[in-house]
C-alpha cells in the first residue's frame, strides 16, 4: 500500500514585531513552496540570500522549489521519502531531480538510484522513520534524532522500511 508522501506538508510559523516593537506571529501557514514527485516530496520552509541575514529579513523563497540555496544563502527544507519499494522499480529519480532544478546534480551510478552531489554543506536530521545515507564507499543507517553533515559529496538516500522517512535539511551554499 503506497504511503502517499506526495501529500506531505509542513506548517511554518514566523515571528516579527508589531508597530510597538513587541514580538508577535506574522505568518502562520502551510509552507507554500513544495514539490511532490514519486521519489520524494520537498517542502521548503525558509530561505535567505545572504549569511548572516538581518534578523528582520524577509523569506526569499519564490514558490518554486530549487535544489540549492542561493549563492551565499541558506535554505531550510523538509524532505519525505516513500519506501524504496514503491518507486525504484519504476525509476524516475532523474526526472524527480529535474523537477526541482537539480538535473545537473544527478550522477549516473548504475548501482544506486538517486546519486547526486551539490555545492552545499547540509545539516540533515531525521525526524521520522529511518533512512540510509548511501555514499560511494559506505552506507550509514540514520534513525530519528540522528544528524549527518553532508559536505558536498556524492550521495543518495535509501528508505528500506515500509513507511515514510522524513528529514529536515538546513542547506548552506558552499564553494569547492
Amino acid at each position: 500500500m503506497p504511503t502517499s508522501v506526495e501529500n506531505f506538508q509542513a506548517r511554518r510559523v514566523v515571528t516579527g514585531t508589531d508597530e510597538k516593537g513587541r514580538s508577535r506571529v506574522v505568518v502562520d501557514e502551510l509552507a507554500p513552496t513544495r514539490a511532490a514527485t514519486p521519489t520524494f516530496t520537498v517542502v521548503d520552509l525558509w530561505q535567505t540570500d545572504t549569511v548572516p541575514p538581518r534578523v528582520d529579513a524577509e523569506d526569499t523563497l519564490t514558490g518554486i522549489v530549487a535544489l540549492d540555496p542561493p549563492k551565499a544563502g541558506v535554505l531550510v527544507r523538509f524532505v519525505t521519502f516513500p519506501p524504496d519499494a514503491e518507486w525504484q522499480s519504476n525509476g524516475g529519480y532523474e526526472d524527480a531531480m529535474a523537477a526541482i532544478g537539480g538535473a545537473d546534480s544527478h550522477v549516473d551510478d548504475g548501482d544506486t538510484a538517486g546519486v547526486h552531489a551539490t555545492d552545499t554543506v547540509d545539516v540533515v536530521t531525521v525526524v521520522e522513520g529511518e533512512i540510509y545515507a548511501v555514499l560511494e564507499n559506505e552506507e550509514v543507517h540514520l534513525r530519528v534524532g540522528d544528524t549527518m553533515v553532508q559536505r558536498g559529496t556524492k550521495h543518495a538516500w535509501s528508505n528500506r522500511t515500509s513507511g515514510p522517512a522524513t528529514i529536515v535539511a538546513t542547506m548552506y551554499s558552499a564553494t569547492r
